[in-house]
C-alpha cells in the first residue's frame, strides 16, 4: 500500500480559479487537505468554515481522501436559482 495520496483542491470564483495539487500521508483527511493547501496558499474566504465536496458529491472533513480525488470548496449562493428561475419567469 503507498504511503501517499496526491489530491487537488480547488475553489472557483466568478472570474477565476484557484487550485492547488498536494501530497500527502495515506488516510489523510479532507480538513487536513484544506490545512495544507491554506499553508499552499489556497486563496479561499473563509475556507474553515465552507462547504466542501469530493467530485461534486459533499462530504463531511473527517472524510479520508484517496488517491486522485478532486476536493472542492464551495461558495455561498449569492442568488437562490428557484427565485431567480421565477423572476425571469415573470418578465416574459
Amino acid at each position: 500500500m503507498s504511503r501517499e495520496v496526491s489530491v487537488t483542491v480547488v475553489y472557483a470564483q466568478p472570474d477565476s480559479v484557484a487550485e492547488v495539487e498536494l501530497h500527502l500521508a495515506a488516510g489523510a483527511t479532507v480538513a487536513q487537505a484544506l490545512d495544507s493547501a491554506a499553508k499552499a496558499g489556497l486563496d479561499a474566504p473563509d475556507l474553515a468554515h465552507a462547504p466542501v465536496g469530493i467530485f461534486g458529491k459533499r462530504c463531511p472533513r473527517d472524510t479520508v481522501v484517496k488517491n486522485g480525488d478532486r476536493i472542492e470548496v464551495y461558495r455561498r449562493l449569492v442568488a437562490d436559482p428557484k427565485d431567480s428561475r421565477r423572476q425571469r419567469a415573470r418578465v416574459k
